[in-house]
């Protein structure tokens, strides 16, 4: 079972990798690249290669045992 959380963001949307960033879930923007790139993480139940995917609250993305929500503040 996926571990569920919810990470808000003050702006309408937030893009992948400054997301995967911003979550904790990559070290640098360069990791969050090579993470998208190999196809290891996926928006709204879609593997999603686009780093620059728009994410607005609601979509949930997921990476190994990760559910990471958007939400709005």
């Amino acid at each position: 079972m996926k571990q569920h959380i919810e990470i808000p963001i003050r702006t309408e949307y937030i893009k992948l990798d400054q997301f995967l960033k911003f979550a904790g879930a990559a070290e640098t923007g360069g990791h969050a690249k090579e993470i998208v790139a190999e196809g290891a993480v996926t928006v709204n139940g879609e593997v999603c290669l686009a780093r620059g995917k728009k994410l607005r609250p609601g979509d949930i993305v997921c990476l190994d045992d990760y559910e990471i929500e958007v939400t709005s503040l």
